[in-house]
C-alpha cells in the first residue's frame, strides 16, 4: 500500500477527535456570548472612531539599518588647509570574521576546469547532482510519522470499517514491501509499477552513470578552521595640540643675491672638505699632545655659533623631559597635593617641600637674593655671595633656575666677586642688573650670552665704595633709556644709566646721620654717614622710595631732592635687612631687622601698627601677593614663619623649621606671584621650594548682599576693617557747653 494512503487514514482520525473537541468548545462560547451581552461595555467619549477600512488596516513595522543616534555632519579641522573638513558618516556594519574560503561554485568556469583536467564530463556531473536535489526535495516533502502512530491508527481503522475492506487492507501491505525492497537500488518509487520492475518511463529517458561520481579532492591538504576570540575592550583618547606657529617671510630675489649664495654655499663646502681633509692626516700622522690640543680648538672655533645654540636648547629640552619623569610625584604634589589634614586645624598651616635647587660650584657660597622672573613664573633668579665676613670668598654666581629642571640652571652668570643682590628687568625679562661685593653694578643679557656682561662699572671711578646690598630697576626715561638705582655700604644713592656703550652714573642722595661732626686725621670736620642697606621704591609714586640703614633708621626720600629726607623713622636699633610694600594699600609697608623684630608701618605714621618678636634674627620679610594680610618671614635658626593678621594677630599661624638649626640659616624668601609656593634660600648654597597649605591662603568670601565684588576689592576692605581697630582716633576736643551756669 503506498504511503499516501496511510497518511489519509492517520489525518481522517485525528479530524474526527478535533471535530469533537470544536463542539464542546462552541457551547462553551455560547455561554460566553451570553455572559457577555449582559454586560454593558463603556466607551470613553474622545475616543477615535474608525472605519471598518481603517480597523482591517495592518500597520506593518519595518527594521531598517539606519542608525538614528548616529552622528551626522562631522567635521575635522585640518591644519595644511587651516579650515574644517566634513568627514564620511560611519556604515553601521561591524564585520566580526572575515575570511577567504576554498570552496568554488559548481557551474563557475574554474569548477568545470578542475573537473576536466581529472578526467571526467562537467555536464555528467551536473545532471547528477540536479538528480540527487530532486530526490531530496521529494524527501523533505513527505512527513515523518512515527511507527507507532501508523499502528495505533490502521488498528482504529479495521475495527471501525466492515468485514469485506478488511481483505483488500492486509493485501496492501505485501506489495509496499515488495515495491520498497525492489526500489531501494534506484532511488524512486511510486504507484503500483514500482512493485513489478522498480524502473518506469521516467526513468528510462534518465542517462545512466557506471558508478558514484568521483570525489574532488583537494590538492593543498587544508583544513579550515574558524574561532571567534574576545575583543580587546577599545578606550578612545583625543587630544588637541596648539598648531605650529605661522609666520610671513618676503624678499627680493635678485640676481646679485643668488650669486651670494651660491658664493656661500661654495665656502662652506670648502670648508668642510677642508676639515675632513686635516681629519684624515691626523689619523695617519702621530702628533703631539699639545698640537692635537690646538687643532681641536681651532675645529670648534670654526663651528657655527648657531648651530652651538640649537643643539643647546635639544639638550636643554631632553634634560627637561628626563628630570619630569625622575620627579613626576614632586612634579604631581607641586600642581594637585592639598594638605587634607588642615580640616581639622583652625588657624593653623603646614608647608609642603618640593624641590632643591644647588650648583656645584657655589656649594660654599651663601644666598643672599632670590627674586622671581616677572614674565615667566617658573623661573627665578639667585645670588650667591657671602654675609660670614671672617670668611671671604673670592667668586660669586648668579643663577637662574627653572621648577621645569630642579638639577641644573639654565643661566649661569660667573663673576670675580660675590653677588649680593639681584634685579629683572619688568619691561625686558633677559636684562639682569647685579650688584657685587666690590661695589661694583654688572648688567647681563642672558638672552645674548652669560659670559660677559653687557655693561659693567668702571672698578676705579664709577663704583661704591662698599658693598651693594639692592639694586632697582627704574622706569624708562623720556628719552627710552634703560636705569636702575643702587644702594651701597658707602651711604651713596646711585641712579645708573644705559648708554651705548657705558654706564653713566649719578648720585642721587648721600645719607648723613643727624650727628655732631666729627674731626677727621688731618683735624677737619666730617659728616657722619650712614650705611644703607636696603631700597624700596613706592608701587604708585615712582619717585618716593625707602632707605634702611644699618643704624636701625628707614628714610623716606624722593628723586627730585638731592640735600634732604621727607620723613624719618625709628624703626629698629640693629641693621633693617628688608622692606616691603603691600601689595593692596601702598600706603602700609613691612621691615625687619636683626633685632629680632618685625614691624608693620603706615606712611606718615612714625609709630608701628603692628610689632612681632620671634627670637631670632630676621633676614627677610615678604608680604604675599594673594592676600593683603598675610606675610612671612625667615630667621637665622632656619625657620619659616607665617603670619595672617584677619586668622591671627598675635602670633603665627604657621611655624616650620626648613633647614638644620646647628648648621645652616635662612637668609632669603620669595613668594611665587602665580602659584602658591615660596622659595627659601639658606647659607649654604641650597634653595628650597615649599607650598602653603589651603588654611594659608584662605580667599575672601564676598557678603551675600555684595557678591559682584572681585578678591581685590574684598581684600582691600578687609585690610581697612583691620587697620580701623589699631589706628589711634584722632584728637577730639570738647564741644561748649552752651547751657548757662545757675548759681545758687
Amino acid at each position: 500500500m503506498p504511503p499516501t494512503t496511510t497518511i489519509k487514514k492517520v489525518l481522517t482520525s485525528k479530524s474526527l477527535k478535533k471535530g469533537r473537541q470544536s463542539q464542546s468548545r462552541v457551547e462553551e462560547g455560547d455561554d460566553l456570548e451570553e455572559w457577555k451581552k449582559s454586560k454593558q461595555l463603556l466607551r470613553p467619549k474622545d475616543q477615535l472612531e474608525l472605519t471598518e477600512a481603517e480597523l482591517k488596516d495592518i500597520i506593518a513595522r519595518q527594521l531598517s539599518t539606519n542608525d538614528p543616534l548616529a552622528p551626522q555632519n562631522l567635521v575635522q579641522f585640518n591644519y595644511a588647509v587651516g579650515a574644517f573638513e566634513s568627514i564620511a558618516p560611519s556604515a553601521p556594519i561591524v564585520i566580526v570574521y572575515e575570511t577567504q574560503g576554498t570552496q568554488l561554485h559548481k557551474e563557475s568556469e574554474e569548477a568545470k576546469q578542475q573537473v576536466t583536467e581529472q578526467g571526467l564530463d562537467p555536464a555528467i556531473l551536473l545532471i547528477e547532482s540536479e538528480s540527487s536535489e530532486t530526490m531530496k526535495v521529494e524527501e523533505e516533502q513527505l512527513p515523518d510519522i512515527p511507527e507507532d502512530i501508523e499502528e495505533g491508527s490502521v488498528a482504529v481503522e479495521e475495527s471501525e470499517k466492515p468485514e469485506g475492506e478488511g481483505e483488500i487492507e492486509e493485501a496492501e501491505p505485501e506489495t509496499e514491501t515488495e515495491a520498497e525492497g525492489e526500489g531501494e537500488g534506484e532511488g524512486e518509487g511510486e504507484g503500483e509499477g514500482e512493485g513489478e520492475g522498480g524502473k518506469t518511463e521516467e526513468d528510462d529517458d534518465k542517462p545512466h552513470t557506471t558508478g558514484k561520481p568521483k570525489k574532488l579532492t583537494n590538492q593543498f591538504n587544508f583544513c579550515e578552521r574558524a574561532a571567534l576570540t574576545y575583543n580587546n575592550p577599545m578606550r578612545p583618547q583625543e587630544t588637541q595640540t596648539i598648531p605650529p606657529p605661522m609666520g610671513t617671510f618676503s624678499a627680493n630675489v635678485l640676481q646679485w643675491i643668488i650669486y651670494d649664495a651660491y658664493q656661500q654655499d661654495y665656502a662652506a663646502q670648502q670648508l668642510e672638505k677642508e676639515l675632513e681633509r686635516e681629519r684624515k692626516e691626523k689619523e695617519k700622522a702621530p702628533v703631539s699632545r699639545h698640537q692635537a690640543l690646538a687643532k681641536k680648538l681651532v675645529g670648534k672655533a670654526q663651528l657655527s655659533e648657531a648651530v652651538q645654540g640649537r643643539v643647546l636648547e635639544c639638550w636643554k629640552v631632553l634634560e627637561r623631559m628626563v628630570n619630569q619623569n625622575t620627579f613626576d610625584d614632586i612634579a604631581k604634589d607641586y600642581r594637585y597635593w592639598e594638605d587634607p589634614s588642615d580640616e581639622f586645624r583652625d588657624e593653623e598651616g603646614t608647608l609642603l617641600p618640593l624641590w632643591k635647587f644647588t650648583y656645584d660650584k657655589t656649594r660654599k657660597n651663601t644666598v643672599t637674593d632670590i627674586e622671581w622672573n616677572p614674565h615667566y613664573y617658573d623661573l627665578f633668579a639667585v645670588c650667591f655671595g657671602f654675609l660670614d665676613f671672617m670668611k671671604p670668598l673670592e667668586e660669586g654666581a648668579v643663577c637662574l633656575f627653572t621648577l621645569k629642571n630642579p638639577s641644573f640652571p639654565d643661566y649661569i652668570c660667573m663673576t670675580d666677586s660675590a653677588v649680593m643682590c639681584v634685579d629683572t628687568h619688568p619691561k625686558y625679562p633677559y636684562m639682569v642688573v647685579i650688584g657685587l661685593y666690590d661695589g661694583s653694578v654688572k648688567v647681563y643679557n642672558v638672552q645674548a650670552t652669560c659670559k660677559q656682561p653687557a655693561f659693567r662699572s668702571n672698578n676705579v671711578t664709577n663704583k661704591h665704595r662698599g658693598i651693594v646690598w639692592e639694586v632697582k630697576w627704574a622706569p624708562d626715561l623720556p628719552d627710552g633709556e634703560m636705569n636702575f638705582y643702587s644702594v651701597a655700604e658707602d651711604g651713596k644713592i646711585n641712579n645708573w644709566v644705559l648708554m651705548q656703550n657705558d654706564l653713566a652714573v649719578t648720585t642721587i642722595i648721600t645719607l648723613y646721620l643727624a650727628k655732631d661732626e666729627v674731626f677727621g686725621p688731618d683735624g677737619t670736620k666730617l659728616k657722619v654717614k650712614g650705611c644703607a642697606s636696603c631700597v624700596k621704591f613706592h608701587p604708585k609714586q615712582p619717585l618716593i622710595y625707602l632707605v634702611g640703614t644699618e643704624e636701625g633708621n628707614i628714610y623716606k626720600c624722593s628723586t627730585a631732592y638731592s640735600s634732604m629726607f621727607l620723613l624719618t623713622y625709628e624703626a629698629h636699633h640693629m641693621p633693617v635687612y628688608r622692606i616691603d610694600f603691600n601689595r593692596y594699600n601702598s600706603d602700609i609697608f613691612i621691615s625687619c631687622s636683626g633685632d629680632w623684630r618685625i614691624k608693620i608701618w603706615e606712611d606718615n605714621r612714625l609709630e608701628p601698627l603692628f610689632v612681632f618678636d620671634v627670637g631670632a634674627c630676621v633676614g627677610d620679610v615678604k608680604w604675599a601677593p594673594y592676600s593683603s594680610t598675610v606675610f612671612a618671614a625667615v630667621t637665622s635658626e632656619g625657620k619659616v614663619y607665617v603670619f595672617d593678621l584677619n586668622v591671627n594677630k598675635y602670633k603665627p599661624i604657621c611655624v616650620q623649621a626648613i633647614v638644620s638649626k646647628r648648621r645652616n640659616k635662612l637668609t632669603r624668601i620669595s613668594f611665587n606671584p602665580k602659584l602658591p609656593i615660596i622659595i627659601v634660600g639658606d647659607d649654604k648654597g641650597c634653595v628650597s621650594t615649599l607650598k602653603l597649605s589651603p588654611n594659608l591662603r584662605i580667599p575672601c568670601k564676598a557678603p551675600k548682599k555684595q557678591q559682584h565684588l572681585d578678591q581685590w576689592t574684598l581684600q582691600c576692605m578687609k585690610l581697612d576693617k583691620l587697620l580701623s581697630l589699631v589706628r589711634e582716633p584722632a584728637t577730639l576736643e570738647l564741644p561748649e557747653d552752651t547751657a548757662e551756669s545757675i548759681e545758687s
